[in-house]
């Protein structure tokens, strides 16, 4: 979980690979008219992503292991989650000045750098929240996954 490139996709699909899990790209399950919001530059509302965590949160009722890779930036959007049993947040903290920096580099993607405001205002820090690790994402790939993996020391019940 985390604002937009902070490296969530990345981390996400490498940790399932390690931990033998399904991969769920939150960004797939955005509705068509979220996706074009934001690709306008125009941040969702609760209103908006309320049906998209209502498809991840079938996703991890499904069966067997899954890791979802979820902006969750409020907590009433973890709380939401939390609703499936027994689910694990890795916060990917990254500095507003490398999350800008990562925006303008990437092309193809419809979270442009006039939402990197949006995305810091929305986001409610998980500090003290149990079952959210923070990890520094700001470093390489490899760095990241292996912080993130022992922040959750495997599968948490199948989710």
């Amino acid at each position: 979980m985390g604002v937009a490139a902070c490296g969530k996709s990345s981390v996400a699909a490498e940790m399932a690979i390690r931990l033998g899990a399904r991969y769920v790209e939150g960004d797939d399950h955005h509705l068509a008219a979220s996706v074009e919001k934001m690709s306008h530059g125009v941040a969702l509302t609760d209103d908006d992503r309320w049906p998209w965590l209502a498809l991840l949160e079938r996703e991890l009722r499904c069966e067997g292991p899954v890791v979802v890779s979820c902006s969750a930036l409020r907590k009433p959007y973890r709380d939401a989650l939390r609703r499936v049993g027994d689910v694990r947040f890795v916060f990917l903290d990254v500095p507003r000045e490398v999350i800008e920096q990562r925006i303008a580099a990437r092309s193809g993607h419809f979270m442009g750098a006039s939402m990197v405001a949006s995305q810091f205002a929305a986001l409610e820090r998980p500090d003290g929240e149990p079952d959210v690790a923070t990890v520094d994402a700001g470093g390489d790939l490899g760095s990241v996954v292996e912080q993130a993996m022992a922040s959750v020391g495997g599968p948490a019940g199948g989710r």
